[in-house]
């Protein structure tokens, strides 16, 4: 049998950081529901697992509770299994309650108990819904007593950190890695972390469908599973969902060549108008160079959807021509040469050296980067 593995899907989850723009992410987070739906009817996956964390918080505005279930609706002969995460964990009159309550489409099942569940007459699904945010036990310690059907796979689905595997996910409640042979599993579902990830042969992360943070999954995706029995490991595909790319680089500048490089290689990149860019740039730029990268970075923040750039580890060097383009009547040349002291100083902190360091920056472009008030300062020197 075929089926999707999926995760941490977090409707309604708060970009607010973009502005206007949050309720563009939030949205893709709906389209990829219907992504996941047209890839499950294409590949003749007939059931959906979601590994919990549907909603991003227990108490979604109405809209948000229901938006999901609409989406799920519009493939019927798809079958939709849903299961509390740390997100939304199952409370009494919490969110799973409402969502009963609201009337659930006969395509969407929900896991709210740990039980067995047939997944058509192949396999079993053994779900291990939180009803806390944080759980100190192992939640899928009942699947080693789980009885089943004889010949049937037996199929995990949990929420949690897998121990000894670091600590990239948000749950937690711990997930033993032995758990796949002690359950007698074929497959192992989980969610939490948001990257796809193999743990073991039969045990991965299916990552976020929508990337939400910088630094994590690159491009939103599920997994394709083939189930070949009970005995055989599974054959496992991903499959790219999600419309927005979250880019993280770091990149080490050190002369304009470099700045005219970063900038082409950053409009050289596939869909740039659909990717988060977070840039992290180092290195020792005169101050030319630095008013150009400004310059560069602001129309490359009008191309890309976001463009989040880190400045702390670049360092303003100014050359004796950049100096002198700021000599205009000694003054502003005395502030140019007491800012680059400044920068320099040892006996500063790291802050204040930036201070100084983006203060000169400033003083430059607003002197030597701007043609006409450079005139119009020349001819004052002039006539004074």
């Amino acid at each position: 049998m075929r089926i999707i593995h999926t995760a941490d899907w977090q409707i309604g989850k708060p970009f607010k950081q973009f502005g206007a723009r949050e309720a563009v992410l939030q949205d893709a987070r709906l389209v990829a529901i219907e992504t996941i739906g047209a890839l499950a009817r294409r590949e003749g996956a007939a059931h959906v697992l979601v590994a919990g964390d549907v909603y991003d918080s227990e108490a979604p505005a109405l809209r948000t509770l229901l938006a999901p279930l609409e989406r799920m609706r519009q493939f019927p002969e798809v079958h939709w299994h849903l299961m509390p995460g740390n997100h939304d964990p199952h409370r009494p009159k919490g969110v799973w309650d409402r969502v009963r309550e609201s009337g659930v489409p006969d395509n969407v099942h929900l896991h709210l108990a740990p039980e067995p569940a047939a997944l058509g007459s192949d396999a079993v699904l053994l779900p291990s819904p939180l009803t806390r945010k944080s759980e100190a036990s192992d939640l899928t310690e009942w699947m080693d007593r789980a009885a089943t059907p004889e010949g049937l796979a037996r199929i995990g689905l949990a929420h949690g950190s897998v121990t000894g595997f670091g600590s990239e996910g948000e749950a937690s409640n711990p997930i033993d890695p032995r758990r796949l042979s002690r359950a007698g599993l074929s497959y192992l579902a989980l969610g939490d972390w948001h990257r796809t990830l193999q743990i073991g042969p039969s045990i991965w992360y299916a990552g976020t469908p929508e990337p939400d943070r910088a630094g994590s999954q690159e491009i939103g995706q599920v997994l394709v599973i083939d189930i070949r029995g009970p005995a055989a490991p599974p054959l496992i595909t991903p499959h790219r969902v999600g419309r927005y790319r979250w880019l993280t680089m770091a990149e080490h500048l050190d002369g304009e060549d470099a700045v005219e490089d970063l900038e082409q290689r950053l409009r050289g990149l596939p869909e740039l108008s659909a990717t988060v860019v977070r840039l992290v740039l180092s290195g020792a730029l005169s101050l030319t160079a630095r008013a150009d990268l400004d310059r560069r970075l602001t129309t490359l923040a009008a191309a890309a959807f976001a463009l989040d750039v880190d400045l702390s580890a670049l360092a303003a060097r100014p050359t004796l021509a950049d100096l002198e383009a700021i000599d205009f009547g000694g003054v502003l040349r005395d502030a140019a040469d007491r800012l680059r002291q400044m920068a320099e100083d040892p006996a500063l902190s790291a802050a204040e050296r930036r201070r100084a360091e983006e203060a000169l920056v400033q003083l430059f472009t607003m002197v030597a980067g701007q043609p006409a008030q450079a005139a119009a300062l020349r001819r004052l020197r002039e006539i004074a």
